[in-house]
């Protein structure tokens, strides 16, 4: 009897130790993949259309027009007050947005890197890393 028991006993062993490795094998298995994975890309900014020609027409002229002029601009944020957001994210060299609604919220995370326009009318750049709130009333 205390011969099964040890044979019991040493069969056991065996295949917790076929388990240990067999755990081991996945634990390899998933860090080689888990190297050799891809790295996670970014997300790709979204193309903001270019603005429409250039016109004297008042109807013509944007509420706010922005464009970088910067590498980065920081976070550009225009919204319809009480509704719809219409940008809110970093804009890079040579991005431009229009906007046409008739009132907008416009927050700028560094004035300095933009050249932003109220119907037609150039604001003053901000300092390096200023930031500026403000609400474009369309004009006519």
């Amino acid at each position: 009897m205390g011969r099964h028991r040890s044979g019991r006993i040493g069969v056991a062993r065996v295949a917790l130790a076929v388990l240990g490795c067999l755990v081991v094998a996945a634990l390899v298995v998933l860090g080689v993949r888990a190297l050799n994975a891809p790295e996670p890309r970014p997300p790709q900014p979204r193309p903001v259309p270019a603005p429409s020609t250039v016109t004297t027409s008042p109807a013509a002229t944007p509420t706010v027009y922005i464009e970088c002029r910067a590498d980065r601009c920081g976070t550009v944020f225009v919204r319809v007050p009480g509704g719809d957001v219409l940008l809110d994210r970093e804009l890079l060299r040579g991005e431009q947005a229009s906007f046409t609604e008739p009132k907008l919220d416009v927050v700028l995370a560094d004035a300095s890197a933009l050249r932003v326009e109220v119907n037609g009318v150039p604001r003053p750049p901000g300092e390096p890393g200023e930031r500026q709130a403000f609400i474009a009333e369309r004009k006519g």
